[in-house]
């Protein structure tokens, strides 16, 4: 807590308020030297950014914008946390992943900061029969246990609470979920399976074990399809709803059904868009509680997991610089459970180093960031407020609609959800491919020369249903190209980069241009002249003073030297001898693959 000192000093004191509109002038002079004549009632909308779900990001927020009361931690709506104490001093549970039963990696995940398993079971990641060794040594009366076996789920269910009795875990002491997921594995799958079976299990759970959960609504396959956040919230919404009429039809109350089901997130490195998501989250579910007569009901439990689509397969090692962002938005954004994916996720199975350090981010998010000591700790920002607001409202829109289909497994069945995931992800790639969304380490600043880190293959995952899509596949199906080229031919395709003027002119499209060559697997060739240079290709560069005066001199010359394909790197324009500009939002992809096309790779 601040103590103002006792002459009631307030540094603010002698300066004059400032208005909104003194800030808008200021804004609009800013614009008008860089070239933009902006009336001042429209500078907001010029520096607004779009983002999916039809939401704009204004670039400042005031008291004026407003958004509904969050209410406060573990009272409805839930929006500020779903419990009173929040994540408490101890921090949120540290949920590892293990995509393969091994007991070697569980016990060593749980020495060293892990809190909670999560495990695979099924398709190549090991048999039911196998979590009786793959949990041996471990405290199941201390590590909660989350299932992720798909149609598997009854018997892997069956067996963890077989190995609770043998190992005398009494009921009350059992914790965790038994993953039960039917309308999430369709999802995935294509394929149903039968849900009365998990029900029945969620009336043992209600009935013997207070701890466990049998239920997972998982949000994952929705958002690895290519949806937006609204799209995620409301597909988990119209999941969720779908397994609440399910167990109430079964016998449990409206509060007991709620308690069987666990909701999973995705958080990615967009630090505010994921905080707004859980607590919209919160939000919403707190709707269908208040909806179904039972308020307190809808207090949701949230397992955040880093997202699977961010991360890449070239530099990997920027990965670590993701899933930080991404633990710590969702340690702010409330989540009970968070999962650090290793930095090699989506290189298969990840080795000791990896492991250790998806574990320690959030072992120092929580110990020397102190990230929860403070619960929700963005309450009250108007920007982080009113985004909830929005990203809920879009949310519940979408979820109406699903509702409106016949329910989240007639709309799976309909195709209506994934034409709208498709399109949604068709939109994401044209920004992708122009570099609107950069990605680090392979849209920009990539780098050519670096080793490629090998791993194990994972066991496959379950396919047939939605797809699974990656930011970087664009890219990196360039560089697969370009690396193929290299192992048949001993070296890389190659452009030079021809220089005008002095270095104050060409430095920055010199810089631009290098970059973009490098991600799509183009080496760029800046010493030395073009006839040294080993490529028939080349690319000017320089400021628009010098192409005016040098441009076409230049590319004739290069023509004659031998230049097959002459490139401008600048804003589109009429020059003789060039053959193709190279700007900023242009589509670098098809840029490169045509580049790549020219220079004869395959």
């Amino acid at each position: 807590m601040t103590v103002q000192p006792d002459d009631g000093l307030t540094l603010a004191a002698d300066f004059p308020d400032a208005s909104h509109e003194q800030w808008q002038a200021l804004v609009q002079k800013v614009l008008h030297r860089s070239g933009t004549d902006t009336p001042m009632t429209e500078v907001e909308d010029a520096l607004a950014t779009a983002l999916e779900d039809g939401i704009t990001t204004r670039p400042l927020y005031t008291p004026g914008d407003a958004a509904p009361d969050p209410g406060l931690p573990g009272f409805a709506p839930f929006v500020r946390g779903s419990r009173a104490e929040g994540n408490g001093a101890d921090g949120w549970d540290v949920r590892a992943w293990h995509p393969l039963l091994s007991n070697d990696s569980i016990l060593t995940d749980l020495e060293n900061g892990v809190t909670s398993l999560w495990l695979r079971i099924g398709d190549g990641a090991g048999p039911v029969s196998a979590l009786d060794r793959a949990l041996e040594g471990v405290l199941l009366d201390l590590a909660p246990v989350v299932l992720d076996a798909g149609e598997e789920s009854e018997a892997a269910a069956r067996e963890l609470l077989r190995l609770y009795a043998e190992h005398g875990v009494a009921d009350d002491a059992a914790r965790g979920n038994l993953g039960a997921d039917p309308l999430g594995h369709e999802a995935r799958t294509g394929k149903p399976y039968p849900l009365a079976p998990s029900v029945g299990t969620a009336r043992l759970c209600a009935a013997r074990y207070p701890g466990l959960r049998a239920f997972t609504v998982d949000a994952l396959p929705y958002h690895e399809a290519g949806g937006s956040a609204a799209q995620e919230l409301a597909c988990s919404l119209a999941t969720g709803v779908a397994y609440l009429r399910e167990l109430t039809a079964s016998g449990l109350d409206v509060e007991a059904a709620c308690d069987q089901l666990e909701f999973r997130y995705a958080a990615t490195a967009d630090q505010f868009l994921t905080v707004a998501k859980l607590r919209a989250a919160r939000r919403l579910w707190a709707r269908v509680g208040e909806a179904c007569g039972a308020p307190r009901a809808g207090a949701q439990r949230q397992h955040a997991v880093t997202s699977p689509v961010m991360m890449t397969r070239r530099d990997p090692w920027v990965n670590m610089l993701r899933t930080t962002v991404a633990a710590l938005a969702a340690g702010v954004g409330g989540a009970d459970s968070v999962t650090v994916l290793p930095f090699d996720h989506a290189l298969g199975l990840p080795d000791a180093f990896a492991r250790r350090t998806a574990r320690n981010t959030s072992a120092i998010l929580i110990e020397e960031s102190h990230l929860s000591r403070v619960i929700d700790p963005a309450g009250g920002s108007w920007y982080v407020e009113r985004l909830t607001a929005e990203l809920a409202c879009a949310a519940w829109e979408f979820f109406q609609e699903i509702e409106r289909e016949g329910g989240q497994a007639a709309a799976l069945r309909s195709s209506m959800i994934g034409e709208r995931l498709a399109a949604t992800w068709s939109a994401r790639s044209a920004r992708l491919a122009e570099r609107g969304e950069p990605i680090t380490g392979v849209s920009e600043f990539p780098l050519l020369g670096e080793k490629a880190v090998v791993r194990e293959a994972a066991p496959a995952p379950r396919s047939g249903g939605l797809p699974r899509v990656r930011r970087d596949e664009a890219f990196e199906k360039l560089r697969a190209r370009s690396d193929t080229h290299l192992a048949a031919t001993g070296a890389r395709p190659r452009v030079y980069l021809a220089a005008l003027g002095p270095a104050a002119a060409h430095t920055a499209r010199l810089a631009f241009a290098a970059n973009l060559f490098r991600a799509g697997g183009i080496e760029p060739v800046t010493d030395g002249d073009f006839a040294a240079s080993g490529t028939r290709h080349v690319c000017l560069c320089s400021d628009d003073r010098n192409y005016a005066e040098e441009a076409e001199a230049h590319a004739a010359a290069l023509r004659s030297a031998g230049a097959e394909h002459v490139y401008l790197a600048g804003g589109p324009g009429a020059y003789a001898g060039v053959d193709t500009c190279l700007f900023t939002g242009s589509d670098a992809v098809a840029s490169l693959s045509a580049a790549l096309d020219r220079l004869g790779v395959s």
